[in-house]
């Protein structure tokens, strides 16, 4: 009796020591040893659609509950917006997170800078560069001296705190923000700017091991060696909005499917030209979701496709065409807030679909004066010939048929004869004007 209630005690000391040990500051709460690493490539610009696919492969990582998530880092750097949606993915992952910047020859430049440093653990390869985060324009140009200061401060603060968080060297941080300064891998681990250097992956899961990092729960012990690598490849989605993401493919979508509404709307029964614009306005509104649209542009865009049609109807000797053509470039220049589209890509794309818009309304507004050509409005004005002697009735030949006729006067055969009326079935015809002289 007295062994065993001494066996319950040391168990509940035990498990009150356990506990303790768990709450003492500095103590790793647990040891990682799950038996998988999740390996997510994001190579190319930051945008939209890479910052969903790294934030839904965090995601999977952390439902299928592996040891760690390597984010393969090659990038130019791109939106603000969008960095910061994969830096606050990165910070409140339970996974840890390794940004690792390779292969050899690749680089964090921009916005890849705070990705890099926003990790639990942040490695290079050799040959790989980091740094020149300086903000600028989508265009790529620098921003309004007044504007600039905003955002860079906002910028600077925003990369320093959470360098700082991290344990690395926020000072170099800042300044490769305000001075666009860049450095090579074996700098950034001198400094302090990342944690380690590896040739590859498997030398990375050779170098983590055992490494102690901070979760949003608590402090844990990476367990790398020997685990089973799974690649997140992004699906068909993310390909597509990636694609659509820039903001010159989203408006020359945009603008086909204007183009391509307005002509099976000029032309009903068209059909391919309204399935493509139907099609292309579905993609661009897709892309619209993810993108900076600012709504007074996409508006003005919408007036001046009314005025085309309103060319139609109204005889405006071109002056609401001129207006949609300017409505359409105002629009174009104010379509997205933070970036801008290429002006040698807009101009020649407002030229191109204006025109268009204007020669179909042309077309339409032709055919909508011209004579009727079939049905009772199409024989009205007819020039025919008599087959048989109209006094007062007979028989003529007009547009292609023989039909009954009347007329005020007598006809011989083989005169010429023109149509006033439609009575039926029976027309009322008069000697053809040319037929007079």
């Amino acid at each position: 009796m007295h062994r065993r209630g001494s066996n319950l005690l040391k168990g509940v000391v035990g498990l009150w020591l356990f506990s303790a040990g768990l709450m003492i500051p500095g103590m790793p709460t647990c040891v990682i040893a799950a038996d998988e690493v999740m390996i997510i490539e994001l190579d190319g610009p930051i945008n939209p659609g890479t910052a969903m696919y790294v934030t839904r492969g965090l995601k999977k990582a952390r439902e299928e509950g592996t040891a760690l998530a390597i984010l393969r880092l090659d990038t130019p750097g791109g939106l603000a917006s969008s960095m910061r949606t994969i830096v606050k993915a990165i910070l409140n992952s339970p996974v840890p997170v390794c940004v690792f910047v390779g292969p050899k020859g690749a680089g964090a430049a921009s916005a890849g800078v705070m990705v890099t440093v926003s990790a639990h653990v942040a490695a290079m390869a050799p040959g790989t560069n980091i740094g020149a985060a300086h903000p600028v324009t989508a265009g790529g140009k620098d921003i309004e001296k007044t504007m600039s200061e905003k955002v860079v401060n906002d910028m600077a603060s925003y990369g320093r705190g959470i360098a700082e968080d991290k344990g690395r060297n926020g000072e170099w941080v800042e300044r490769a923000i305000r001075e666009s300064v860049s450095i090579t891998a074996d700098e950034a681990l001198k400094i302090h700017v990342i944690d380690l250097i590896a040739k590859d992956t498997d030398d990375l899961l050779d170098k983590l091991d055992g490494r102690e990092v901070s979760l949003p729960s608590g402090k844990v012990v990476l367990k790398t060696k020997h685990l089973k690598k799974t690649y997140y490849h992004p699906g068909f989605r993310d390909r597509v909005l990636r694609t659509i993401s820039d903001p010159n493919i989203a408006y020359i979508l945009m603008m086909i499917g204007l183009a391509g509404l307005y002509f099976e709307l000029a032309h009903p029964g068209a059909i391919f030209p309204g399935v493509i614009g139907a099609i292309s306005l579905i993609l661009a509104f897709f892309s619209f979701q993810t993108l900076p649209v600012n709504y007074a542009g996409l508006l003005l865009i919408a007036l001046g496709l009314i005025f085309f049609i309103a060319e139609v109807k109204v005889t405006s000797y071109g002056i609401l065409s001129i207006g949609g053509l300017i409505s359409m470039t105002i629009g174009s220049i104010m379509l997205f807030e933070d970036l801008r589209v290429s002006l040698k890509l807009m101009m020649p794309t407002v030229l191109l679909v204006g025109g268009f818009f204007v020669v179909v309304a042309t077309l339409a507004y032709r055919a909508y004066r011209a004579k009727p050509k079939l049905g009772v409005e199409g024989l009205l004005g007819e020039v025919g010939t008599v087959k048989e002697q109209i006094d007062p009735e007979g028989l003529v030949f007009v547009h292609g048929e023989y039909w009954r006729a009347r007329a005020k006067e007598k006809l011989e055969p083989g005169e010429r004869v023109e149509v006033e009326n439609v009575e039926g079935l029976v027309l009322r015809v008069r000697r053809a004007r040319s037929e007079e002289l």
